[in-house]
């Protein structure tokens, strides 16, 4: 993911600014974060990773058990989450590399993003694409003002994938991992693909509301350094209004108040009560 222009990180995540002066629009990615549990995947993920340091060095973890207790622990706890924020820039340079070589302009040398641009690249020579005649967009930024929500797409493709090879409107998603297999899918994507297929409205450079592309199928697009994988997911209606349930959830835990604010109620003759019987 990049930085869309119009995005903006607020307390309560990610929210886009309307160049139209309506309310600021909850981010998709907002929206699954908050709303989608995606703890069955990340818990045991970050318990591998720390012990899968344990492991690589177990004496000398041992050794620094006894003797640096406090600073092992706070290395350990904070392995996970340094892991996903090193992953998350890499993906995000990943991004920018992609609209660089849709664009033919110059990117700087990057040798950790370069492998997954080589794959972009052989995806792009195994369908054939010619950049002018099948990128209907890149990395455009989508509204539902009616719903609330906005999104950033990362490429509308034209593939001949329809019958008797009939060009159709793709709406991509890049995802990139240096470890998860090629084949990955998470439930919750399909739901960003949905949101990001039914918003009606894009904007242009200079903050023009146009139609959105009429996408007639989405995917994944895996990255990995070493091979790619587009993997087709289902973005209809029944998929779509799943999202809009988390649009409302995300929306009742950010208007929510704080847990601290709910009151302790106690009997009226107890001591500290300050309530009266009715």
């Amino acid at each position: 993911m990049t930085d869309p222009r119009l995005a903006r990180d607020t307390e309560q995540g990610r929210y886009y600014t309307d160049p139209a002066g309506g309310p600021d629009l909850i981010s998709v990615t907002n929206v699954l974060g908050c709303a989608v549990n995606k703890s069955f995947a990340l818990v045991p993920w970050g318990a591998g990773l720390v012990a899968d340091r344990i492991i690589a060095d177990p004496i000398g973890t041992a050794r620094r058990a006894r003797t640096e207790k406090t600073t092992l622990r706070r290395e350990l706890v904070a392995l996970p989450s340094g892991t996903a924020e090193r992953a998350a820039n890499l993906g995000t340079r990943v991004h920018v590399r992609a609209v660089h070589l849709v664009l033919g302009t110059p990117y700087p040398a990057d040798p950790e993003v370069e492998p997954y641009a080589q794959q972009l690249a052989r995806f792009f020579r195994l369908w054939q694409v010619d950049f002018d005649r099948d990128i209907e967009a890149t990395e455009t930024t989508v509204f539902h003002r009616r719903y609330g929500y906005a999104g950033t797409g990362d490429l509308w493709l034209w593939l001949p994938t329809g019958r008797f090879r009939r060009r159709q409107l793709w709406l991509i998603d890049y995802k990139t991992s240096a470890k998860k297999p090629v084949t990955t899918v998470y439930a919750e994507q399909p739901m960003q693909l949905a949101a990001l297929r039914h918003a009606p409205v894009a904007l242009l450079a200079d903050d023009t509301d146009i139609e959105a592309p009429r996408v007639h199928r989405t995917a994944l697009l895996n990255l990995r350094p070493h091979g790619h994988r587009l993997i087709e997911v289902p973005s209809g209606r029944p998929v779509f209004r799943a999202f809009l349930g988390a649009v409302r959830t995300a929306r009742y835990l950010h208007g929510a108040p704080k847990p601290s604010a709910y009151p302790s109620i106690l009997p009226p003759w107890a001591p500290g009560s300050d309530r009266k019987a009715a």
